[in-house]
């Protein structure tokens, strides 16, 4: 077992988790070998806190992930292994497995032939031509092209960019200095009430006392989460739109309103960047943004829905909120926000909006206008699963 488990940590299958490795190194240690560990025993030793029975799942996350991880390892570069490490199913332990060793080549024929050998070589070479047919087959039907293709046909895009350009807005947020009336900015704000330069030297003008404190820096920044899940939208708008040219990328920053009449528009960020697409979206909503722009709230029944995202832990589990909508424009053109509240929420949802399977589930039409609130569980920045809370067509 220690050959198995130095290969898997000299891989760097394990990335840059320490709470992964910490794992671990904890099931891989021969001082454990032989004892029965519970989840508890996992928690307090590995995470440095006791198990909260009432709902804590971090453990059992971190254990399915380091699985996840050793199937890999064993997929890739330990392909020719002739042993694994297996973590067994309910039990917080390593296993050393062996692995089934390849099938031997048939012998050979020989040069004695006899007179059943030309019918059984014609039925082989049909055999082969028939797994080719069906290997192709599959392999054309499970691709991801045929995904993407499958997906841009789905009533949320099909049709987008093919009689308009299409916009990628990105939500983006404006940061100013404060420079503690010192030579230079000493840290970076983020106010949601100040977006623009021009915004700023508004409210410096009804806040002189603050008057050479806070500088505009002509400086933006993008939430990671909206950039990973832009990766993940750009290629279906691609084939959804036919042609890769009329797809364009801009920030909510420089959003116009003559670019939201014009082009089909598609958003992706944060519910709180949505900028000048805010009234359009929430006009028509069943909801509405709360006073910390980390909750939606439906108006129909005053619930809220209160994102728990906002401290990004590496190794604590944690809900956002992630929301999907598309309608037409006055000018008819197609909006489509793909947005969360935070991270793990607009992460979820591009790779919700990416599945062929999501529309079918919910027995919308094309060009439909459609609504739906997810809630989503994570660890850190990693989306675990999306359950559909609202929808409303």
């Amino acid at each position: 077992m220690a050959t198995q488990v130095a290969r898997v940590r000299e891989s760097g299958i394990l990335g840059r988790s320490h709470g992964l490795a910490r794992l671990f190194d904890y099931l891989a240690d021969p001082a454990r070998d032989g004892r029965t560990l519970r989840e508890a025993d996992v928690a307090h030793d590995v995470f440095g806190r006791e198990l909260d029975l009432s709902g804590d799942a971090s453990v059992r996350v971190y254990v399915h992930r380091l699985r996840k991880k050793l199937d890999e390892f064993y997929a890739g570069a330990g392909a020719g292994e002739p042993h694994r490490l297996v973590i067994p199913v309910g039990e917080y332990r390593l296993d050393l497995i062996g692995r089934p060793a390849p099938p031997e080549s048939p012998p050979s024929a020989g040069a004695a032939r006899r007179r059943w050998v030309a019918p059984a070589l014609a039925a082989a070479l049909a055999l082969v031509v028939a797994n080719i047919a069906a290997w192709a087959f599959l392999a054309r039907e499970t691709s991801p092209s045929r995904d993407l293709a499958r997906a841009a046909a789905s009533p949320l895009w099909a049709g987008i960019g093919r009689e308009r350009p299409v916009v990628v807005v990105l939500g983006d947020y404006y940061i100013f200095g404060d420079t503690d009336h010192g030579e230079g900015p000493k840290r970076m704000i983020r106010a949601f009430e100040i977006n623009s330069p021009a915004e700023l030297d508004a409210w410096l003008m009804d806040n002189p006392e603050f008057q050479g404190r806070y500088v505009d820096l002509d400086t933006y920044y993008t939430p990671v989460g909206a950039t990973l899940a832009l990766r993940e939208i750009m290629p279906l708008l691609r084939q959804a739109a036919g042609d890769a040219d009329r797809v364009r990328v801009t920030t909510a920053s420089h959003l116009t309103p003559d670019l939201m009449k014009s082009a089909d528009i598609v958003y992706v960020g944060y519910l709180s960047g949505l900028r000048i697409l805010h009234q359009p979206v929430f006009e028509r909503s069943r909801f509405t943004i709360g006073a910390t722009y980390d909750e939606l709230v439906d108006r129909r029944t005053g619930q809220t829905f209160v994102s728990g995202a906002g401290a990004a832990s590496a190794d604590r589990p944690n809900r956002d909120y992630g929301y999907l909508a598309a309608f037409r424009g006055p000018a008819g053109n197609r909006f489509v926000i793909v947005a969360g509240a935070r991270d793990i929420g607009v992460m979820q949802m591009a790779e919700v909006a990416s599945d062929p399977n999501t529309f079918r589930a919910l027995k919308t039409g094309r060009d439909a206008a459609l609504e739906v609130l997810y809630e989503v569980d994570g660890v850190g920045r990693t989306a675990l699963g999306a359950r559909r809370v609202t929808v409303a067509h």
